[in-house]
């Protein structure tokens, strides 16, 4: 269960609030963000002092006109080929980020794969699972939750595969 602390409790984002209806234990981590840092999944790292392995990024592609969402290492990239054969598809391109903030209802750099407006598929890399717990966006710039993999994959009904390349 997931430990209610004052800070837990302040971040009361759509993603925490799931985490917390889910019953799933997990850990908030805030620090403050730089609008000038060039990269926000490697801010979250630094700041947090977490290898940029365990902290995933939230990408959202289109997949044959499908809005789908990719979780990969902030360390590495998307391979967008790769997102595409996880979900049955053929081609697939990044989302405007436009759509994408107005579908998941969250902002670009803070967008979390769970408690999304829209539930949207998802994949999330496989490199998750070697690790004991992974941090993903809580749903805004600044602000992480730390996870078990197969928690995240669960909450979101995600599809694991090797989507991620360094």
């Amino acid at each position: 269960m997931a430990k209610k602390s004052k800070k837990q409790q302040s971040a009361g984002t759509p993603a925490t609030v799931a985490l917390t209806a889910a019953g799933v234990p997990f850990t908030v981590h805030s620090y403050d963000h730089d609008p000038s840092h060039p990269s926000y999944g490697e801010e979250a790292a630094e700041a947090m002092g977490v290898s940029p392995e365990r902290v995933f990024k939230t990408l959202v592609a289109d997949v044959d006109g499908v809005l789908t969402v990719a979780v990969v290492p902030v360390a590495g990239q998307l391979d967008l080929k790769a997102l595409a054969a996880a979900v049955g598809g053929k081609r697939a391109a990044m989302a405007d980020p436009a759509l994408a903030e107005r579908t998941t209802g969250y902002v670009r750099g803070g967008i979390s794969p769970l408690g999304q407006r829209k539930r949207l598929p998802t994949v999330v890399d496989q490199s998750a699972t070697r690790h004991g717990t992974v941090c993903v966006s809580a749903g805004r710039r600044g602000l992480e939750v730390e996870l078990s993999p197969g928690d995240l994959t669960e909450l979101t009904s995600a599809t694991l595969a090797p989507i991620g390349r360094a």
